[in-house]
Order: structure tokens, then C-alpha cells, then sequence
């Protein structure tokens, strides 16, 4: 790395150089405000000569054999807004000359500060090389046709800005202060320097850098710019084409990768701490990471209907997640991400897609009513797909979810119908009143209502301020109860397109109304909100609670609880620490400590991890606990002393209760409560379901039985219906598929892109004859058009997984065909590579 102070006058005037702005550069973001800052800067130090004045720095490798034979290139790593906005002040400079016959300027301009005078090819003509809109941008003000550019561009927008700068009056002024401007000039050197940390480095001055620049950075700065080209184009183009909000026209990669990495990780990353666990997470670029950086834009495309629900072709479906959107219900997207990708590879149907959307509306919408807090919602989805089980897919989430308690429990019915008749659903947010009117008149309805008409409003049947009328019409306890209890409550509350008219009159003149013919009263509408307020002659506690039970039982039939049946259950549900029983002869299945999920059987270790984090949130905080336990640096003053990383030792040798006990009253010293939920392990609790006992049974008993081949030699039993070895190949892997039906050994073809999976399926069934004859059989090629996945599988029927005496029929079948099928395919896959 060399560095440098320098004019930038000198930068730009060398010859044969071009400034190559990669394609992992964020787009230039400067606005009329930046511009303004650095316009004033140039005209001060020339008018008030000031002598110097500094940019900050202009980072750049030189690629060397990867430049043309005409001119250097200078790929810049850090300081491509400063310089790209200086180079468009030059053209308005030379614009300005050029079109008030001041040419010796103009020429001076165009062969010094913006194209390379003397070079043969028209690619390396201009000094500064952009990318995409911004280099079409950047030519159409040299070529003066920036009024026929079409797209919004700042290049445009900060050019006019400029050219209204200038004047014959600043013309000099600018350009010689130009002259004045002065930076640090930093060159790297490809495979010596590392210029992903040099740029994290740097303390720019220029607009920050949002967590999904620095991903995009991270992946691509290494690569030569071939290979940044492709990664640009195959990979990360389309990630922030999915990723972006079509209608405020925002970015969301940022959020989206937050979301991946909590699917992939079971933690919620800080919202300013992406980059650093993205990092983290793919410290190696190695063939696995490229497989993860296909997989991360494959799930983008379903990022792209949750974010922009107008993108789906299938109305259902479209119509779950536009009320998800609406709602607010981002929180879900790590769990629905695997949840669409498994509904591309057909393991669950369109129907129970739909279904599960619905049942997300149900347990938040609930939740909402009842008045549970919501930033409960982040760790129950982060942890919400471990809970899946493929054989039985939207009931094993609906059980998930009922089965959570306290402060993530799945509301009840008789929840729901006390919150309900008390809940203020009139001053709520307008996105959540919207919501809730439109599905509640649309219930069943053959012809759709749209509430959203700006005609349509909420109407109280007793009105806020009611007139005269109202105390003659109703008893004195009725007025009060209405007046102080029931006025915002839903069973007083309906939809009119006449809202105006009726304002605050008695509930007999709502009713009738008919001005001028104009039907405004109850008896004229055609909402189902109004039907039963036909019926009665007057407004009064029976008859609200008449229709507060209409109301409430359409209630629990669009916002449904789940008919699912609760297996008996002992403490095995997640629990804040401070609910929990006691954990005596117990062990974890997991915890969960500030939205990070850790698989840990022993109690200990939670206790230790959590010390830990205690320490690293504010080790003064913790060192100062003394009246509640011990922790020093002498290991002699415990009898078993336990090291933390910090060099601390606290005592190992306590109970679990006591270990429960210590951490109950270190949580509220540091004001994290709700931060520590446990589930303690089924074991062989009747609430854990009996197939996965099965499952992992019959996994445990097979699995030290395979011969003739490493196939699964690394594999440990699962309570899942498969269990899967890799291929050799990214992508493709063999699986025993194992259920009540049939016994199965396949090739599943999943990489991330559909394509290539029917890309790979198409070749190897171009070699069905040789691999079938390798083999010795028939095998079945499901390329499964639909769906993103392709197999190929060999099938025994009639046998039942959760029959005991089938197993050595099924064993038989296994360890019998597993080394032919590898052998059949192997020579196929090679070929693949």
C-alpha cells in the first residue's frame, strides 16, 4: 500500500488512465446537498484564498495485467462519490465553455480532465468508467442529451445543479479552485493488499455505507473484475432486484439478508450488525459459500412477494400476503422464506400454503386483540421452522404455536371474547382498523366490499357525543355503560357511506333515514355489519350484546383457532426462566438468551454461557453483584472453580435450582427479564410425538448396519423422515426416505436454482439406459416440472415405518440397493462436474 497527498488536478489530468468504478461500488447517491457542500468549498477556497482544502481520500487498485494495452486502469475501492461528482462538475465546466464559444476552455477540459485524447477504442475514451444507468447518464451530459434520458438519475439531476452554478462571473473561480482541492491518493496492490479491510477502515466523509454495501463488498472485492462481473450479474443484481420495494422504491437487501441469516442462524442479528455476522458466518470463501450465496438469491425471490404481494400471479395467495404486509408481520419472513421454498419443492400444497398464511394472521391478530406485547414475536418465528414436521406440515406448526405460553401464547377463544368486549378497536392504527373491517364484512360474501373506499367510514352507533334523543330512548345504566364502557368497543361499531348524515342522531332516525331519497339509513345498506341493526327498534345493552356474540362468533371463523389436539404435556413447552419449574432431574433441549437460539442439554453450560454474556454487556454490573454471587480471579476460593473466558472463576459446584436461583436475580439487575426462555428436553415425554421417537429409533438401528459404502457414515440419527449423505457434487445428494407407506433411496437434485436442477436432471436421464443397467432395475425420474427440485428414486411399498416387524424387510431393502445406486450414479455425476 502506498499513499499520497496530492492535488486532484493532477489525478485526473495524467494521460491514458481510466477510473474504473466496479460494479460492487453502491450507485452514486449524492443529492443537491452534498453537491452544494462541496460547490461552496471550491468557490470559498479560490475567493477567499484560503490555499488548500481536503476531500479525504481516493482508494484504488491497479490491475496490471488486467488492463487493456491502451490504458492503466484504476479500480476505485473507496472515494467514487467525491470523484464522480468532481469529474460532473468538470463537464458542466466544459458544457459551459463549449456553449458560450469559449473554446480553447472546452478543448483544455475534454482532452485533459475527461477522456484520454489519443486512445484507439471507444470503451477506453473516457476517464471515468461507470456502470449500468449511471455511465449511460454520465454520456448523455457529455454528449448534451440529458433531456432525453428517461430513468431518474442523480448524474442528471447534480449536472443541472452545477450548470445553474456557473456563470461567466464563477467560471474561473470554480475552475481554478478545482485546482486548490487536495486528497490522500492510497494505491493497493492485487494479492498483497487486503482491500476489503483498508475500506472498512477508512473514515470516509461521504454519505454512509448502508449493511448491504458492506455485504456487497465483502463478496466481491476480491475477485478479479472478470469474475466481479459475473458474481455482479448472476448473484447480487438479482438479490437487489428481488429485494426492493417496488412501491417506495426503497432497498431492503439489508433487511433481507438480517432475515436469511436469522433462518440460517437461529439469531437475530443487530440491525447494524449484518455485515459483521455475514462475515463471521462466511469467513471462508470456499464451494460451500458459493452454494450459500445461490441459495441466498434463490430465497429472495420469495423476499420479493413478501414485500411486494402484487408480484404473485395466484390470487389466494396474493391476498394472504398483501393482509401480512398490511399487518406489519415481518417478523414472520425468516420462517415463511423456508416455508415458500419448501412449498417451490412441493412438500406442502398451495392449500396449505394459504392455510398457514392464515393461521400467522390468526395467532398475531389474536395476540394484537388481547393486548401481548409483540417483541415476543422475533425469537418465536426465529425458532419456528425447527418445529416442522413435513409429514404433517401445517399441523405441527399450529401445535407449535398453541402449545407456547405466557407472553407467546396463542390466544383462546375465551381469551379472545373477554379482550373483545372491552378493547378500544376504534383508536387504533388505521392499518389495523382497515383490516380488521374489510375481513369482517367479506366474510363469505359472494360480491367483495371494498372498505377502502374513501366513501366508507366507521360509524358508532351510539355516537361519541350523542343528542337528546339518546336519554329518552335508553335507561340511565344503558347510557352510562355505552357512554363510558362500549362507545369505541366492535359491537358498536359498523361501516356507513353516510357516516355525515347519521353523525350523533337517535339510533331510530339512523335507521330510517331517506333523505331526498337517498337511502341513508340502516335499512337501506347492504353490509352485512348492518344486517342484524335492521331487526331492532332500538339501540340498548341487549341488544349490543346480541351483536357483539354475531360479531364475535364471525370472529373465531376468520381468525381461527387451530382444531388441533394438545398432547399431554409436562413443562416441555418454551418458558421464560422465571416461569419455569424447577429444573431437578431435567435437562434442555435448548435456550434462547437475547434472540440468539443455543442447542445445550446441561443446565451448567446455560449458566456458564450466560455469565459469560453478562460479563461482555457490563462487566462493572456483574464484578459488583456480590451479595448475589462470587466471582474473582483466585481459582483457590471455590471448591470447583469454573474458568470464564475472561479469567474470571465462579463456582461450578452448585445445584441447578441454585444455578436458576442466581440468574433470576442477575436478569433484573441488567433489565433483561424476558431475555432467557428455556424448553426443557421431552426425553420420553408423551408430549413429544411418538413418530419422531420412531423415526430416530429406526435411524439409530439402521445406520451402523450399511456396508459397501461411506454413504451416511457421518450421519447422525434424525427425528425426521429422511436422512440425506452428500453427492460429491453441490446441489445433488442421496436420501432415505422413510414413512408409513413406503421405504425410498434417492438422488435429490436441490441446489438453489431451478434451472440447473433440470439442467442436471435432463443429463443424467440422457443416461438412464447405463445408469438403470449399472443399477440392475427400473428407477423411477420425477423431474417434477412444477416444483424446484428434480429426483430419482428407487421404492419399496406396502411397508410401515411405524410397524416394528417391517423393519428388517425395510433394513433388508436399504443396505441392499444404497451401494448399486451409488455405483449406478457415479460415473454420471463426475460428469456433471
Amino acid at each position: 500500500m502506498k499513499a499520497n497527498e496530492l492535488p486532484i488536478t493532477n489525478f485526473l489530468q495524467a494521460q491514458n488512465i481510466q477510473f474504473i468504478i466496479p460494479v460492487y461500488q453502491r450507485n452514486y447517491d449524492w443529492t443537491n446537498n452534498e453537491c452544494k457542500e462541496l460547490i461552496n468549498d471550491v468557490i470559498a477556497v479560490e475567493k477567499y484564498n484560503r490555499g488548500t482544502h481536503f476531500i479525504g481520500s481516493i482508494v484504488f487498485i491497479h490491475e496490471g495485467i488486467y488492463s487493456t494495452s491502451e490504458v492503466k486502469e484504476l479500480v476505485i475501492i473507496d472515494g467514487q462519490q467525491r470523484l464522480t461528482t468532481i469529474n460532473i462538475i468538470y463537464v458542466a465546466l466544459f458544457r459551459f465553455a463549449k456553449e458560450n464559444s469559449m473554446q480553447n476552455e472546452a478543448d483544455m477540459l475534454f482532452n485533459m480532465f475527461l477522456t484520454n485524447q489519443y486512445v484507439q477504442h471507444e470503451s477506453s475514451k473516457l476517464k471515468l468508467k461507470q456502470t449500468d444507468t449511471n455511465s449511460l447518464a454520465f454520456k448523455a451530459i457529455m454528449n448534451g442529451t440529458e433531456n432525453e434520458f428517461n430513468h431518474y438519475s442523480n448524474v442528471i439531476e447534480n449536472f443541472n445543479y452545477f450548470k445553474s452554478i456557473i456563470t461567466q462571473e464563477s467560471f474561473h473561480t470554480i475552475l481554478n479552485g478545482l485546482k486548490r482541492l487536495i486528497f490522500v491518493e492510497i494505491s493497493l496492490e492485487r494479492g498483497k493488499d487486503d482491500p476489503q479491510r483498508i475500506f472498512e477502515s477508512l473514515n470516509s466523509t461521504g454519505l454512509d455505507l448502508s449493511q448491504s454495501d458492506l455485504i456487497r463488498n465483502y463478496i466481491l472485492m476480491d475477485l478479479d473484475p472478470k469474475n466481479q462481473n459475473k458474481i455482479f450479474e448472476q448473484i447480487w443484481n438479482p438479490i437487489e432486484e428481488n429485494a426492493r420495494d417496488l412501491i417506495k422504491q426503497k432497498s431492503l437487501v439489508s433487511e433481507y439478508i438480517r432475515d436469511y441469516l436469522t433462518l440460517r442462524t437461529k439469531k437475530i442479528p443487530n440491525k447494524n450488525k449484518v455485515y459483521i455476522e455475514f462475515k463471521k458466518l462466511y469467513s471462508i470463501k470456499d464451494e460451500a459459500y458459493n452454494q450459500e450465496l445461490e441459495n441466498i438469491k434463490s430465497l429472495s425471490i420469495h423476499y420479493k412477494k413478501f414485500i411486494n404481494p402484487s408480484t404473485i400471479q395466484d390470487h389466494n395467495v396474493r391476498r394472504e400476503l398483501e393482509y401480512i404486509s398490511r399487518l406489519e408481520i415481518n417478523v414472520a419472513f425468516p420462517f415463511l422464506l423456508q416455508v415458500f421454498e419448501d412449498a417451490e419443492n412441493g412438500l406442502i400444497t398451495k392449500e396449505d400454503l394459504i392455510k398457514i398464511l392464515k393461521l400467522i394472521q390468526s395467532y398475531t391478530w389474536r395476540r394484537f386483540v388481547v393486548g401481548l406485547p409483540t417483541n415476543a414475536l422475533n425469537k418465536i418465528f426465529m425458532t419456528l421452522y425447527s418445529e416442522v414436521d413435513t409429514e404433517e406440515y401445517y399441523d405441527s406448526i399450529a401445535l407449535a404455536l398453541i402449545k407456547k405460553r405466557g407472553s407467546a401464547k396463542f390466544p383462546t377463544d375465551e381469551d379472545l371474547k373477554t379482550a373483545l368486549k372491552d378493547k378500544d378497536l376504534y383508536n387504533i392504527q388505521s392499518k389495523n382498523r382497515n383490516y380488521m373491517f374489510e375481513l369482517l364484512e367479506n366474510y363469505n360474501n359472494r360480491e367483495y366490499v371494498n372498505t377502502a373506499n374513501e366513501n366508507i367510514t366507521i360509524e358508532h352507533i351510539f355516537p361519541q357525543t350523542p343528542n337528546e334523543d339518546w336519554n329518552k330512548a335508553i335507561t340511565p345504566d344503558d347510557y352510562f355503560m355505552f357512554k363510558e364502557k362500549y362507545v369505541n368497543t366492535i359491537a358498536n361499531l359498523t361501516l356507513s357511506g353516510n357516516n355525515g348524515a347519521l353523525s350523533n342522531k337517535s339510533f331510530k332516525d339512523k335507521r330510517v333515514m331517506n333523505r331526498q331519497g337517498a337511502e341513508q339509513g340502516y335499512n337501506f345498506s347492504r353490509l352485512w355489519l348492518n344486517d342484524y341493526l335492521k331487526t331492532i327498534d332500538k339501540w340498548d345493552v341487549a341488544n349490543y350484546n346480541e351483536r357483539f356474540n354475531l360479531i364475535y362468533t364471525r370472529f373465531l371463523k376468520i381468525w381461527e383457532y387451530p382444531d388441533i389436539i394438545i398432547p399431554f404435556s409436562e413443562n416441555t413447552d418454551e418458558q421464560n426462566l422465571f416461569n419455569a419449574e424447577s429444573p431437578t432431574h431435567k435437562k434442555l433441549e435448548y435456550f434462547i438468551f437475547e434472540n440468539t437460539k443455543v442447542d445445550e442439554e446441561v443446565i451448567a453450560q446455560m449458566y456458564f454461557y450466560v455469565i459469560e454474556k453478562l460479563y461482555e454487556k457490563n462487566a462493572q454490573l456483574l464484578l459488583e453483584a456480590k451479595d448475589i454471587f462470587k466471582i474473582t480471579r483466585n481459582a483457590s476460593e471455590f471448591r470447583a472453580p469454573q474458568e470464564l473466558q475472561s479469567g474470571y472463576f465462579i463456582e461450578s459446584n452448585i445445584d441447578s435450582n441454585s444455578k436458576f436461583s442466581t440468574l433470576k436475580k442477575l436478569l433484573p439487575l441488567f433489565e433483561i427479564e424476558d431475555e432467557l426462555v428455556i424448553k426443557y428436553s421431552d426425553n420420553d415425554n408423551s408430549n413429544t410425538p411418538k413418530r419422531y421417537h420412531v423415526r430416530k429409533d429406526y435411524w439409530k438401528q439402521l445406520l451402523p448396519l450399511i456396508e459397501g459404502t461411506e454413504l451416511f457414515s457421518n450421519v447422525n440419527p434424525s427425528k425426521d423422515s429422511w436422512i440425506t449423505a452428500g453427492a460429491g457434487l453441490s446441489g445433488l445428494g442421496y436420501a432415505f426416505v422413510a414413512t408409513s407407506k413406503y421405504v425410498r433411496i434417492e438422488l435429490a437434485i436441490t441446489s438453489s436454482s431451478k434451472e440447473k436442477n433440470k439442467k442436471y436432471f435432463k443429463k443424467l436421464l440422457n443416461n438412464e439406459e447405463d445408469i438403470e443397467n449399472r443399477f440392475g432395475n427400473k428407477l423411477e425420474w420425477e423431474e417434477l416440472p412444477e416444483n424446484k427440485m428434480s429426483r430419482i428414486k428407487y421404492e419399496l411399498q406396502n411397508v410401515n415405518l411405524y410397524d416394528k416387524a417391517d423393519w428388517n424387510k425395510m433394513n433388508d431393502f436399504l443396505i441392499k440397493y444404497l451401494p448399486k445406486f451409488e455405483k449406478a450414479f457415479l460415473p454420471s455425476i463426475k460428469s456433471l462436474k
